[in-house]
Formats: structure tokens, sequence, C-alpha cells
């Protein structure tokens, strides 16, 4: 007997789908994260403020498991502007410099999770080059906790560089680091 993974649909997601499914969707991103019913629930309020930004965009990975087709990973994001709370946030964290070179134009990949039941096996680099393929932007930019996670190394395997370190977002004690790739992203690199 062999161990066999069955396939997941990565497929970009209408606004209206994202918005229908939005739950679904925070549910996987609580389980993803360690976060509990009571920071979801409060997370939903700014999702859907997000899905109206400009250059909106999400993606999202299905399995079929016994109940049939499911979400189990998604991403989104959307162009960064002046204003914006992660935004303003991360001008602050960054010099002059690496601000004025990064941000202009650039998009945020503002949620990137997969369920935990369905990590390590390579949909997190799936929704992440799906959701940034073909953009207009400069950059795509984001944060993460600043620690040695699987989210974090596929962040630096895929062409992200730190633009800021050790960063404290108001609200969260743990600190994040602040990354950047110009894109377009390089293809993904085939598995040995």
């Amino acid at each position: 007997m062999t161990d066999t993974t069955p396939a997941t649909r990565v497929t970009e997601l209408p606004t209206r789908w994202l918005r229908d499914h939005l739950h679904e969707a925070l549910a996987i991103y609580g389980a993803a994260m360690g976060y509990g019913e009571s920071v979801v629930a409060g997370r939903y309020g700014y999702a859907v403020q997000h899905t109206e930004r400009p250059g909106f965009r999400a993606v999202g990975g299905f399995a079929e498991t016994a109940q049939g087709e499911q979400l189990v990973g998604f991403g989104y994001g959307y162009l960064v502007a002046p204003g914006q709370w992660w935004h303003d946030q991360v001008r602050n964290a960054l010099d002059r410099r690496t601000a004025k070179q990064w941000l202009p134009g650039a998009f945020e990949v503002c949620e990137l999770h997969v369920h935990p039941d369905h990590q390590s096996r390579g949909l997190g680099r799936q929704l992440l080059h799906a959701l940034v393929a073909d953009l207009p932007h400069p950059a795509a930019l984001l944060s993460t906790p600043d620690t040695d996670t699987k989210a974090f190394r596929l962040y630096h395997a895929d062409g992200f560089v730190d633009l800021a370190r050790g960063y404290h977002f108001p609200g969260d004690a743990r600190p994040f680091a602040i990354l950047g790739a110009r894109l377009p992203l390089a293809p993904p690199r085939p598995k040995d």
C-alpha cells in the first residue's frame, strides 16, 4: 500500500464567494494560527472590509473529504495604501529608504493559511504563487511571526527577503518579521 495524498484544487475565489464563506475561511485562520474563537470572531469585520479594498484578490485550496470538496486553505490580499492600518504600521517599522523602495504600489499578502490537517503538502506554496501570479504590482509584502515556522521558511525559500525583524504590532505580544519579494515570484522549484 502506498501513501497517497488526494489532489487539492487551487483556484481564484470571487469576492462574493469569499464573503459568503468567510466563517469557513476564518476557522482555517484560527486553526492555523492557534487563535481562539474570540480572536477569530473579531477578525470577521476586518476581513469584510478588506474585500472592498482596491486590487483585492483571493485564492482557495479545496480538497476532497468524506463530506465532499471543502475549503482547506485560502489567501487574500490587496494594494497597500497610506491610511491603511497595516501599511502605516509597516511604514513606521521600516527605515525611510526601505519604505520608499518597497511600499509604493505593493500588494499586501494579508492572509495565507492552510488548515493544520493539510499542511506540509505544498498547498501553502501553491496558494502563495496563485495569489501573486500575474499581478501588476512591483512587489508583494507580508508580515509573519518572527520565528522559525513552516510559513517563515516557505516565504524565504520563495524569494521573500527581510525588511524588518522583531517588530511588535499593537495588540500582539509576539515579534513579527516584515518580508518583501519583487514580482513576479520565481516559479516554485520542483521537488527532488
